[in-house]
């Protein structure tokens, strides 16, 4: 069965790729979907996050990233995908999943969700505390990969100098 773990990646965090990682080994496909749509927060645009997330699941043969639009639902039908599967931080992400997962399911209902606990390890860190450590000025390396550091900074450099 081909699954598909669907986010903004905004950046892609250790948290996003524990998961996607667990996702590999459950499924015979794993389609990474980046949504194309962009917060006028975002640090990086829809290709920048495909390519990110490409090199970052470098490593995993059977995983493939793809941007992607319009209702998940759809896309998935489309892909003939069988399974989204999401990460849960919190027990109150529980809830929103849990909608989303119910009008998935109405809107497609070949299309099941899977809920995976996130490491304990990675359940406090989220793309938006990242954005806003780096942007302060911290230190994200223990957060997200080598590669997605150095871009970060690159990318606070330039909204600094006003590019």
């Amino acid at each position: 069965m081909k699954a598909l773990c669907p986010g903004s990646f905004d950046p892609v965090t250790m948290g996003h790729l524990d998961i996607i990682k667990r996702s590999s080994r459950l499924f015979e496909t794993v389609l990474v979907g980046v949504a194309s749509n962009t917060s006028k927060n975002a640090l990086f645009g829809p290709d920048e996050r495909v390519e990110m997330l490409r090199e970052s699941v470098a490593d995993l043969p059977n995983v493939e990233v793809r941007l992607i639009s319009g209702l998940l639902a759809e896309f998935a039908a489309k892909e003939n995908i069988g399974a989204v599967v999401k990460g849960l931080r919190f027990a109150s992400d529980f809830d929103y999943e849990l909608q989303m997962a119910q009008m998935n399911h109405r809107l497609n209902a070949d299309l099941e969700t899977i809920l995976l606990p996130t490491a304990a390890k990675w359940a406090f860190v989220s793309s938006t505390l990242v954005r806003e450590i780096a942007i302060l000025g911290g230190d994200i390396s223990a957060f997200v990969p080598p590669l997605v550091v150095e871009r970060t900074r690159q990318r606070v450099a330039e909204r600094r100098a006003g590019r």
